[in-house]
């Protein structure tokens, strides 16, 4: 029992220092973020503003202009396009049939 944890310690060991090789996205520099801003800056983003009631919608929408400049079609950041539904229609007569409180038996 003994041989068999020693294995399985011995196998993790080993394994660890290869998982945390696979990680391929590493930190930006203090020059990328830098020209992330500037380009946030070009396409009409104003950081310096405080208390921007607009923020989240400014933001992604400059994002979305670097994007398009670039040609970048990534998925991160930026405007989406389209829309989803969920959810079933009810109509009203099974609404009606169903008097009972959501609350009912509680």
């Amino acid at each position: 029992m003994k041989s068999l944890i020693k294995a399985v310690a011995l196998a993790v060991a080993i394994a660890a220092p290869v998982a945390s090789f696979a990680q391929s996205n590493q930190p930006l520099t203090r020059a990328e973020v830098r020209a992330q801003l500037v380009q946030l800056e070009k396409a009409g983003y104003n950081p310096s503003i405080s208390n921007d009631p607009t923020y989240p919608a400014n933001i992604q929408a400059a994002e979305a202009r670097v994007a398009a400049e670039n040609g970048s079609t990534s998925g991160v950041g930026g405007a989406v396009s389209g829309s989803s539904e969920s959810g079933v229609r009810t109509s009203a007569l099974s609404a009606v049939s169903d008097s009972r409180s959501v609350y009912a038996g509680h």
